[in-house]
């Protein structure tokens, strides 16, 4: 009678394991069972998963609250609104808003918004996507020394800066100025638009502008036609965010604009309050004109805006 190892079979009987329950593993019903508990656990949600987004919504809830009540008080009288500031909009009344539109100016300052605001972004995009390239491609000590100086800009709150920027620009005409106010803006977005931007062109393969090159292009058709494409969600998150603040700015036109007939937004809901007296329902519809661009901008732009804060965070 021979002796045979456990685990080590002869011609005649097969391998038989030294401890059964190791073999549980490789058995016919493992497979099965490690694949419903990696099932449950796939379908598992975390605790501070479902905390974060009871947290988030009862947020949400409460930033909404003083949008529907700025939009509900819109469509109410003056009066009713002195007597019952919380009450129902109803029934409904548009005069509020035909008396903002037209009596209020707003048609005009709407105008000068966007003229302001659009020339500012694009001057400051364009300007900034430029500067951003050059300093995402060179590698000289000096262009370090400047993508310095840029960013030092992130450092200055522009408001501080009133007084000089007032005599810089009653010093070259530029007061009471549109163009003036543009420019202001589009030079105080160009820190930001560069800190953005020079991170995504840094994360380009430099083979493309190669390859570019070998095909016949030159290096502003390179740019142009193949990079500036590629950073496309960057550019849509620094015009977004560039956009609101000059928006919503009160303190520059106010200071450096003169004319009743060029100011912006901010500036103009100014004109409902008086010194006894004070326009509720026209104010609250101004609001609205003012903060639904605001609105349709995020709803537009939500997934450009989303790729651009989340591009280069996995590889």
């Amino acid at each position: 009678m021979s002796v045979v190892p456990a685990g080590i079979g002869t011609a005649d009987e097969p391998a038989v394991d030294a401890d059964p329950t190791l073999a549980g593993s490789g058995g016919p019903g493992s497979g099965s069972g490690s694949s419903r508990r990696g099932g449950t656990r796939g379908r598992a949600t975390p605790v501070g998963g479902r905390t974060a987004s009871v947290l988030l919504w009862v947020y949400a809830a409460f930033a909404l609250i003083p949008l529907l009540l700025m939009l509900s008080s819109s469509f109410r009288s003056n009066g009713d609104l002195i007597s019952n500031p919380l009450g129902a909009p109803w029934p409904l009344s548009f005069d509020a808003y035909r008396e903002a539109w037209t009596a209020g100016n707003f048609a005009t300052y709407f105008g000068n918004s966007l003229l302001v605001t659009i020339g500012a972004v694009v001057l400051s995009t364009v300007v900034s996507t430029m500067a951003a390239y050059a300093l995402a491609r060179s590698r000289g000590r000096l262009f370090r020394w400047l993508e310095s100086l840029f960013l030092s800009g992130l450092m200055l709150p522009i408001h501080l800066a009133i007084l000089p920027i007032f005599y810089l620009f009653d010093g070259v005409g530029l007061v009471d100025s549109r163009l003036g106010l543009a420019m202001l803006y589009g030079a105080s977005g160009v820190p930001f638009s560069i800190f953005v931007l020079t991170t995504f062109f840094r994360q380009l393969p430099e083979e493309l502008e190669e390859a570019a090159t070998l095909d016949g292009a030159s290096p502003w058709q390179t740019f142009w036609r193949i990079m500036v494409p590629l950073v496309r969600p960057a550019l849509a998150t620094v015009a977004v965010f560039r956009f609101v603040p000059i928006w919503n700015d009160f303190l520059f036109p106010l200071v450096l604009l003169r004319d009743d007939a060029k100011y912006t937004l901010p500036v103009g809901l100014t004109q409902f309050f008086g010194e006894n007296a004070t326009n509720y329902s026209a104010v609250f519809a101004g609001l609205v004109i003012t903060t639904l661009p605001l609105i349709v901008l995020f709803l537009v732009a939500t997934k450009q805006i989303v790729a651009g804060l989340t591009a280069g965070m996995s590889k």
